[in-house]
């Protein structure tokens, strides 16, 4: 293994990071695979490269390629590689959990957004005039309803910097 392919190794898996990290999980997984490819399969650097891999597999939604690669990284000789492998080979196992449907945000498809700029177009609307639109109102609050008394909490943290203060200055001198 030469000095010049482990560069290159280290390299695309700083840029699989980046792109696994940005979301880019298509990317992450073609240069993590291309470090993988560069290293030899025992060292500790290629156990990183492999599950910051079957990491990216999950992501993207290979999870039976994530489970396999980990089934694999078990037996793996850096026993930091080995004991994460099993860690997520777990987590990737475990049942999902059903979460009801108010607690989740549909997140907009916008992959076809470039297809449909050719055909939106903005006309301006003479009629209406930009400048009718109201304020909104500001809503009353009741001051009868609001607590005014002192609670001293000013004063105590005055008295508190002050104390602070003095100490500092009579310590310097």
């Amino acid at each position: 293994m030469s000095s010049e392919s482990i560069e290159i190794a280290k390299n695309r898996y700083q840029q699989g990071r980046v792109a696994f990290e940005s979301g880019l999980y298509r990317e992450a997984i073609e240069q993590l695979e291309k470090a993988s490819a560069l290293l030899t399969r025992n060292t500790r650097l290629s156990g990183e490269v492999q599950i910051w891999l079957a990491t990216a597999y999950e992501a993207a939604g290979r999870t039976d390629d994530a489970i396999a690669l980990c089934e694999q990284l078990k037996r793996h000789p850096h026993h930091e590689t080995s004991k994460e492998a099993r860690r997520l080979q777990y987590i990737l196992k475990a049942p999902r959990l059903q979460r009801p449907q108010e607690w989740m945000t549909q997140i907009p498809d916008f992959s076809n957004l470039a297809d449909n700029e050719s055909k939106i177009s903005f006309s301006a609307n003479p009629n209406k005039s930009s400048g009718s639109k109201k304020p909104p109102e500001r809503e009353l609050v009741d001051l009868s309803q609001v607590n005014t008394k002192d609670n001293r909490f000013i004063w105590v943290a005055l008295i508190a910097i002050g104390l602070t203060l003095v100490s500092l200055i009579w310590l310097n001198v």
